[in-house]
């Protein structure tokens, strides 16, 4: 559905209005919310070119912990639509490693091997933290990157790797 939407929206991106990238995913039958997001990049985009020219990995660059990297686009109010698996997501896309994502098929498979009680999603930055902290601590007990342990639990859910 991602990549599909971005082929959808992508001449659009930078100068583009909601009401169009909305007859664009809707055209394209790209997306479950053809309305909200479209105004979700059109108020991050304006909130970037006004704060730093829309040099976000600059922006990007200039935190030194990775946490705190994560901290400000999961909870930016200008960023509309990233929480942290999102950011998380993202982040792993431009080469920032260390992050858990913890999506719906990430979090069955590891309630289904005891690492977490519940399958159900975090609610919140502490709970997305505390699991994140149990996903990292059994990456490094049974010695797979963290990087690519999301990865394979999330294909032995859905069967198919994209990336």
């Amino acid at each position: 559905m991602g990549l599909n939407s971005i082929d959808a929206v992508r001449s659009l991106l930078l100068d583009g209005e909601s009401e169009e990238m909305t007859r664009a995913l809707k055209k394209a039958g790209a997306h479950r919310f053809p309305v909200a997001r479209p105004r979700y990049i059109v108020t991050t985009r304006a909130y970037f070119r006004a704060n730093f020219d829309m040099a976000l990995r600059q922006r990007l660059r200039s935190f030194a912990d990775p946490f705190e990297r994560r901290d400000w686009l999961a909870q930016e109010k200008q960023i509309k639509g990233l929480g942290y698996k999102e950011s998380s997501h993202f982040l792993r896309n431009i080469g920032v490693k260390g992050h858990a994502i913890l999506d719906k098929h990430v979090m069955r498979c590891l309630a289904e091997v005891g690492v977490i009680d519940s399958s159900r999603p975090p609610a919140n930055r502490k709970g997305y933290l505390e699991i994140e902290q149990k996903f990292l601590q059994f990456a490094k007990d049974i010695k797979v990157n963290c990087d690519e342990l999301d990865l394979v639990l999330w294909s032995m859910k859905t069967g198919e790797i994209l990336k």
